[in-house]
């Protein structure tokens, strides 16, 4: 029983990865790609504008990431320094 179904998983899978390579083969004679890169300037100033939102939200992002660790680390150190102190 543990044979067929690992038979039946194993021409499953393959069928499902040669579907993807048999739909891209046909259709690559029919792609045409000027018209993703015919779009103009205004297009482009989107796609940049909206890059420069992400790069201005991961600034700040960053610098608060920095500040935890740092934080972090000085708890870490400073619990360290306190249980190397015996008590009497």
């Amino acid at each position: 029983m543990k044979t067929t179904s690992t038979v039946i998983a194993t021409v499953t899978m393959l069928l499902a990865s040669l579907t993807t390579a048999i739909a891209s083969g046909a259709a690559a004679n029919h792609v045409d790609t000027s018209l993703t890169f015919n779009s103009g300037i205004l297009v482009l100033a989107f796609a940049g504008f909206l890059a420069l939102v992400v790069v201005a939200q991961l600034v700040p992002a960053l610098i608060s990431l920095y500040g935890m660790i740092k934080n972090a680390s000085e708890e870490a150190k400073s619990k360290e320094a306190a249980s190397s102190i015996p008590e009497k």
